[in-house]
């Protein structure tokens, strides 16, 4: 494993062929090498083993396809580091504030696939991470030797790793790198990357990676990045839906639980998910960072990877089940700590 950290100055990388390398003062210093060579300019011989002059490289182009409350924000992040992006999205009003920055846009993966060096995707679940890498007109039929597949969304090892078969029987190189980290993280090039696949993708990715985030882990085989992200996102789950019983019993116990937020950020189990979220769930507001919808879908599918391995996670599960029973209750679109609705006499199913 290998893990990479932003340092906390400010990044104005340009992706330019006026910048064939990244200036001595953004260079990290990782744990593990990478290439001195940037993205920036690369090309259509960027992942071969064969040296690459200075003749042959090309302004890269990148792809981002998925432009909702995760990837629109990254999107603009590459945008205005000056990086030359293609956008596709299913509706494709979400596309406009994109295009109106700089950005190109395409009708189809494939289209978007076969104009770029590199693409990066992020889908909503692994249905969708499917249908959009491997569908008709996908993103698949697009790609070739020398071009690079990033998928940067939220699916179960299985899933990765069909997509990953498929894009490599194309002769492309495929990334799996889900991110840890909301809308706020990611429209901060703040997020988490925890990549697995292809180590020569990663390296040449490296850069794009760093305008999006602020660490990154390269965790070894395609898996292995999934699997980390649901475990991560799990973990998640259950201290919110915990989190949640502790504000509710303080409140019906006659404390304050704005205290109560304000104690628990002061002591060992300080969480900044708490710090933040805390004040607008004592208002029962819960705007949205993350839908309730996709933690529920990752409690889901973590609950399956432990299925898998046969080990027990009961705390998860139950969890799980108040998630449920608020997407029951139409809150699906609000912020996970929504669950916490789950939680009052109003919403609970009767025996």
């Amino acid at each position: 494993m290998s893990v990479v950290v932003k340092p906390s100055t400010t990044m104005a990388i340009l992706c330019s062929t006026f910048l064939p390398q990244v200036p001595n003062h953004f260079r990290r210093n990782p744990i593990s090498s990478f290439p001195s060579k940037s993205i920036f300019s690369i090309s259509p011989k960027a992942f071969s083993s064969n040296a690459i002059s200075k003749e042959d490289e090309a302004p890269a182009r990148v792809g981002f396809l998925g432009l909702g409350i995760m990837g629109s924000p990254m999107a603009q992040n590459l945008i205005k580091a000056g990086c030359d992006v293609i956008v596709w999205n299913r509706t494709k009003s979400k596309c406009d504030p994109l295009i109106s920055l700089g950005a190109n846009y395409k009708q189809s993966p494939e289209e978007v696939t076969s104009s770029c060096d590199i693409t990066f995707a992020m889908l909503a679940d692994p249905e969708s991470a499917v249908e959009v890498a491997l569908g008709k007109s996908g993103a698949a039929n697009g790609l070739s030797p020398g071009k690079g597949y990033v998928d940067v969304s939220t699916v179960d090892g299985v899933t990765s790793k069909l997509i990953g078969k498929q894009v490599k029987a194309t002769g492309a190189l495929f990334l799996e790198a889900p991110v840890s980290g909301s809308k706020k993280p990611a429209e901060d090039g703040q997020l988490i990357f925890l990549t697995a696949g292809d180590k020569a993708l990663y390296e040449t990715v490296a850069p794009f990676l760093d305008i999006m985030g602020k660490t990154r882990f390269f965790l070894g085989d395609i898996g292995n990045g999934a699997a980390m992200k649901l475990v991560v996102n799990m973990i998640m789950g259950s201290m919110m839906a915990s989190f949640s019983e502790g504000l509710l019993l303080s409140e019906k116990v006659g404390l304050d639980p704005s205290v109560l937020v304000e104690v628990v950020s002061q002591g060992a189990i300080s969480a900044p998910m708490f710090s933040m979220k805390g004040p607008s769930m004592v208002q029962a507001m819960y705007p949205t960072a993350f839908p309730l919808k996709h933690q529920q879908k990752d409690m889901r599918l973590a609950l399956g990877l432990a299925e898998s391995v046969s080990q027990p996670t009961p705390i998860a599960a139950a969890a799980n089940e108040l998630y449920k029973v608020a997407k029951s209750h139409g809150l699906s679109d609000q912020d996970f700590s929504a669950v916490m609705e789950a939680l009052k006499p109003r919403l609970q199913t009767p025996n």
